[in-house]
Order: structure tokens, then C-alpha cells, then sequence
């Protein structure tokens, strides 16, 4: 990859835009919706993960004529039959509360012995009008409580598989280097390397 390249991160989420920057190296200029003035709420109507991040991604593709990426990520419990899943943001409801959608989780894992979890992560890449996808999944399970207090979403509750501690008790370092999203940003970056 010689030249820098452009590429918008179709997400309003400034956590994950927090998140995906320190992943970057400076070969990517990562740009966000503002730059490109678009202020509207992305679609996000599928019922896979996947179809989600690549519906994101071809919605600013196409609106606004960029090379650009988006992602989505659900955290799927064994137990609940995958909740919450594709829904994992607006779990408990449309005002996208964390700590509401965390609740809801411990209380329906109050009496439950089986913990197993897993964070998905798709990033959705369209570049040069093609379409590509990575796929990010790390394991683990659900605490009794909350702890931490780094971190986003469903951090405060999930213990990775090796540790134990939860994802919000682990540095951004630490975290970014075993997390879901690391492993699919990887993926989509190696894939920039080969063919930018």
C-alpha cells in the first residue's frame, strides 16, 4: 500500500470510531460520516449481522460515491438462543441504553449455569464498487455483574475466554489486541495490503 487511502467508516458510533482508529496504521485516512456530510440514520434492517454491516456500507457507497466500510457487531448468548444478537444494540428497548440492555441480560441470566458467549463482528468493505467481508469472533462468557469501566456496550459483562477479567477491565491496548472487532479489522486490513 503505497499511497494513503481514503476510506469512510459508515458508523455513528463514536466509541467504534475510537476504537477502529487505533487500530489503523497511517497508510488508511479514515474519514467519518460528518466528513462527508451525511448526517442521516444509517438503515439497519437485516436480520444477520453480516447483511446488517454489508446494508450499512452499500447505503453510503452508493448514496454518497465513496470507497467506505461499515460494521456490526451482536454479542449471542448460548443460553438465550443467540440473543442478543443481531438486536444487541436495542435490546431493551429503542433508546440504545447500555446499561438498560445489560440489565436485561443479567436479569435472564440470573438462574442460568451455562454462561457461554460469543462477540461477532462483521466489517463490510465496499472498494472500487466490490464488495467484501470480514468476519471477527471471540468467545467467552457472561459475569454475574458488572465490572470495569473502559470499554462500550456489553464490555462491563463479558469475560474473554483466558481471562478474568471483563472486557471493561482491560486497557484499550490489551483489549484491542484479542477483541472481536480486532480480529475482523485485521482481517480487512491485511486484505487492504494485498490489494491497494
Amino acid at each position: 500500500m503505497n499511497n494513503r487511502t481514503s476510506l469512510v467508516f459508515a458508523t455513528g458510533n463514536r466509541n467504534k470510531l475510537k476504537e477502529v482508529k487505533a487500530m489503523l496504521d497511517d497508510s488508511i485516512e479514515l474519514r467519518n460520516l460528518e466528513d462527508i456530510n451525511c448526517y442521516e440514520e444509517i438503515p439497519e434492517t437485516k436480520n444477520t449481522i453480516e447483511l446488517n454491516a454489508i446494508q450499512k456500507a452499500q447505503y453510503v457507497a452508493n448514496k454518497f460515491e465513496v470507497n467506505c466500510f461499515a460494521e456490526d457487531t451482536g454479542l449471542e448468548i448460548e443460553a438465550l438462543n443467540g440473543e442478543p444478537g443481531v438486536f444487541s444494540a436495542r435490546y431493551a428497548g429503542l433508546q440504545r441504553s447500555a446499561d438498560d440492555n445489560m440489565e436485561l441480560v443479567l436479569s435472564k441470566m440470573k438462574q442460568v449455569a451455562n454462561r457461554r458467549a460469543r462477540f461477532k463482528t462483521v466489517v463490510a468493505l465496499i472498494i472500487n464498487e466490490k464488495q467484501f467481508t470480514f468476519e471477527g469472533i471471540i468467545n467467552g462468557e457472561i459475569a454475574t455483574e458488572k465490572k470495569g469501566l473502559k470499554g462500550f456496550g456489553y464490555d462491563p459483562i463479558f469475560i474473554p475466554d483466558g481471562y478474568k477479567k471483563t472486557f471493561a477491565e482491560l486497557d484499550e491496548k490489551e483489549k484491542n489486541s484479542i477483541s472481536h472487532r480486532a480480529i475482523a479489522i485485521s482481517k480487512f486490513l491485511d486484505f487492504l495490503i494485498e490489494v491497494v
